[in-house]
């Protein structure tokens, strides 16, 4: 059903539940699977030595989630390709998951009280909007 899978994590609890179920499917479809982890950035930078600054503080806040999730994936004997971006992670991840051609996305669902989600809206709910392809929320 599904031959490419991506799967977004930030390291949360929901993330790590998304994991499971993404590398369950891309096990039983045979089905690549990738993982995207997004830093935001909390300012714009000015130069290219600035956001080459800012991606190498994004690769070493992601290590401790990209080692666990490919020890998860060897585990289970399924190959894991993983991705670390900059930026807003709506957009990245959409981008990424339209430019890469994926079937589905496999995001976690982290709660919010009502009110932040009428007045901002979640990433999960975002990306369910957004998304170029099949989008998997777990709770």
């Amino acid at each position: 059903m599904f031959r490419k899978i991506l799967h977004a994590n930030d390291g949360s609890e929901g993330a790590g539940k998304a994991l499971a179920v993404a590398l369950e499917l891309a096990k039983r479809h045979r089905s690549e699977l990738h993982m995207v982890s997004v830093e935001e950035m909390q300012w714009v930078p000015g130069t290219r030595e600035e956001v080459i600054g800012e991606k190498e503080l994004a690769n070493r806040k992601f290590d401790d989630v990209v080692e666990r999730a490919k020890a998860e994936a060897k585990a289970r004997r399924v190959k894991l390709e993983t991705h670390l971006l900059v930026g807003h992670p709506v957009k990245a991840i959409s981008e990424f998951a339209k430019e890469n051609g994926f079937d589905a996305l496999v995001i976690g669902y982290v709660g919010h009280s009502q009110l932040y989600g009428m007045l901002i809206g979640g990433t999960a709910e975002r990306l369910v909007r957004l998304a170029p392809c099949t989008v998997i929320v777990v709770k």
